[in-house]
């Protein structure tokens, strides 16, 4: 479905109004001038963002309910994190992701940072890729792109996921620790 002249000036009428709320710049734009941010520090539960005071919450149910009716009409999809894979994927890369994908990508995840036999942990450019089994023009790679340096006794990375969907490219960084005697890397913090 086509977006129509009424629907294009409710969603700009929604932007405009939240573009003149009494958040700070900051907090209105942050996530356009912190994209350097971890993967998990961004992460925004789908859009659902952090609680507010409840002037803002109701102006955010608002917008957000007239913003989720556009996508649902312009048939974009949305798709909610599944718990089992939280270790593994941040919530940015999870929310445009359907479930199978998610599994997918955390596989990709699991595998990029398998360590080979002997080796004290995956090596930085360690990488695994995987294309959706359920969608046309879907696919994403995990690549280990850091260690860290030793944080007690937790063994750390940075792992990079790239997910293209319909050419778009999405990039989060996910910091992940693995601690002694644990079998595998999960997202930390």
């Amino acid at each position: 479905m086509a977006l129509t002249a009424p629907k294009l000036a409710l969603l700009l009428g929604a932007l405009a109004l939240a573009a003149t709320s009494a958040a700070p710049a900051q907090a209105q734009l942050g996530n356009l001038f912190n994209s350097g941010k971890r993967g998990a520090d961004k992460a925004d539960a789908c859009g659902e963002g952090k609680k507010g005071d409840k002037g803002r919450g109701v102006l955010g149910g608002l917008l957000g309910g007239a913003v989720d009716e556009l996508a649902r009409s312009a048939n974009l999809p949305s798709f909610i994190p599944v718990p089992e894979f939280s270790d593994q994927l941040t919530e940015s890369i999870a929310c445009r992701l359907d479930p199978e994908e998610q599994k997918q990508a955390a596989e990709a995840t699991l595998n990029a940072t398998r360590a080979d036999d002997g080796a004290a942990g995956p090596e930085v450019g360690a990488s695994a890729s995987w294309t959706s089994a359920t969608r046309d023009n879907v696919s994403g790679t995990s690549t280990v792109t850091r260690r860290d340096a030793s944080s007690g006794n937790a063994d750390c990375i940075t792992v990079t996921d790239v997910v293209i969907i319909e050419g778009e490219e999405a990039r989060a960084e996910k910091r992940m620790c693995k601690a002694p005697g644990s079998a595998r890397y999960s997202i930390v913090a």
